[in-house]
Order: C-alpha cells, then structure tokens, then sequence
C-alpha cells in the first residue's frame, strides 16, 4: 500500500470512529487496531492524534466545500436545494460531520463549519438576482443557507426523503411568487 493509500486508509478508519462513537473515541492505539496496524505506523503519517484528526476535518471540509461547489450557482433555487440534497446522499458521512458534528468535535471542526457557511453565504448572497427587488440579499443568503442545511439534515437522519423537502420546498416557492 502506497503512502498515500494507507494516509487515506487511516484516515477512513478515523472517519468510521467519530461516526459510530464521536470523538472522544478515537486514539492513535485504536486507529492502528482497527486498521490491522500497530501505532507507530499511524505516527509515521501524523504526529500525534490532534494531527489525525486535523487531517481528517481538513479532508472532510474540502469534500463538502467541493460538492458545494457544483451545485452552486444554480439558476434557481429549488435546483439549487436538489442539487445540494443529491450530493449530501451522494455523500452522507461526510455531510455528518459537516451538519452534524459528533460529541467532542474539536474546535477546529466548528471554525471550518463557520468558514464554509460564510464562504456559502457570500456567494449566495453574490448570486441572488440584483434585480429581482430583494432588499437585503445577504439575509436572504443566510435564511436560504439555514433552511438548505435543516433539509439536508432531515435527509441524513432519514426522517424525510429528499422529494418530500423538494416538493413542500416547490409549494412555498410558488406562493412567494
């Protein structure tokens, strides 16, 4: 396995252990368990478990902000919500972390969490029609941001299937027409 490989292995392992057990679970000792390895392998890509689990929100944070980045601009807003949907679907562990952050996420994990949404928020805000008439673009971004995410978690907690947010999400747009 190359370097690269067992980088991503360990940080896949990592991954599954905040998942399943939060944060508070995962030490170098039961990365290397649960990867067949011992620890000084685990060492020999990260310093030390601070190190590991940067690489890993790091990781987690490009994904999201890449996903994110094909969907937006879409031409209108419910393409825009579909699309975001599908790819939190696509990628459901992922988007966890980023929506759902487990107990005892370093504070590293929230700041890129905030750095992210401002980073949506400002293109959001950028991308609403100028000319549309509405009055505060940038509170409109923040409110369309927070009602994206609160549907993508429903999604990911499997309480409502995307078409059932895509479909009351049509009906409200339709009567603020």
């Amino acid at each position: 396995m190359s370097a690269e490989q067992r980088r991503e292995q360990l940080l896949d392992v990592t991954k599954r252990m905040v998942l399943d057990a939060g944060f508070h679970a995962v030490s170098i000792e039961a990365v290397a368990r649960d990867a067949g390895i011992t620890r000084p392998i685990v060492y020999g890509h990260f310093d030390d478990l601070a190190g590991l689990l940067e690489a890993l929100v790091d990781r987690e944070s490009r994904r999201a902000l890449a996903q994110l980045e094909t969907v937006l601009p879409r031409p209108d807003l419910l393409q825009s919500l579909r699309a975001y949907l599908e790819a939190v679907q696509a990628d459901p562990d992922t988007w966890r972390l980023v929506l759902m952050p487990q107990e005892g996420a370093p504070r590293l994990l929230h700041d890129r969490i905030a750095r992210g949404r401002e980073a949506i928020v400002a293109r959001l805000a950028h991308g609403l029609e100028p000319g549309a008439g509405l009055p505060d673009p940038e509170l409109a971004a923040h409110l369309l941001s927070a009602y994206a995410d609160e549907a993508a978690r429903l999604v990911l907690t499997a309480r409502f299937p995307a078409e059932r947010i895509i479909a009351l999400s049509h009906w409200v747009l339709r009567r603020l027409r």
